[in-house]
């Protein structure tokens, strides 16, 4: 199940959290936050490749990228025994921005989204079945847990794909992570 929470900055022991759709999409649109739910056109295992997933999704993809210029699209996909997880982790938990915004689809598994807009801190726990994007220039970070288990599709306006711009703030390590916002 989806759920956001959202904190003062400045107060990362205090949040409140949201659990029906509705109003996590309600809170997500007042910060340019799309966030929606899409259903596969067509079922494929667990360890599909990257076509296949593609294909079970590709009237929802043909979609945005008409609506958004996607130029690229892809599919990233870490387990618990993947040997590269702790670099992975450190590289999205660090506060960054894009200069495009990004969308990620979650085909498999979880993760965490945390926004930092104005004052806010918007956490949003992405679960299979959920769509996200995230406005150019928003700053923002990513949690993937100590034993990330997620495949997700990942749509670019540029050919470069994921290219982030990193703050320099340690904003990300005040706030609680997946594993204890969300214990499995």
């Amino acid at each position: 199940m989806s759920v956001l929470t959202v904190f003062d900055d400045r107060q990362p022991e205090q949040g409140e959290q949201y659990s029906d759709f509705v109003t996590i999409n309600y809170q997500l649109e007042q910060i340019g936050v799309q966030f929606e739910r899409w259903t596969a056109t067509a079922e494929f295992s667990a360890d599909a490749d990257q076509e296949s997933v593609l294909a079970a999704y590709a009237d929802a993809i043909d979609r945005l990228k008409s609506q958004y210029d996607f130029q690229s699209v892809d599919v990233i996909s870490l387990s618990p025994s993947h040997p590269d997880k702790v670099a992975f982790r450190q590289k999205f938990l660090a506060e960054h921005i894009h200069d495009d915004f990004e969308i990620r689809f979650f085909v498999e598994g979880r993760g965490l989204f945390y926004l930092h807009v104005a004052n806010k801190v918007y956490a949003v726990l992405c679960e299979q079945g959920d769509l996200i994007s995230v406005p150019a220039n928003t700053t923002h970070w990513f949690d993937m847990g100590e034993n990330p288990s997620f495949k997700t599709i990942r749509l670019f306006t540029t050919a470069d794909g994921w290219v982030a711009k990193f703050t320099g703030s340690a904003i990300a390590a005040t706030f609680p992570s997946l594993d204890d916002l969300f214990p499995e």
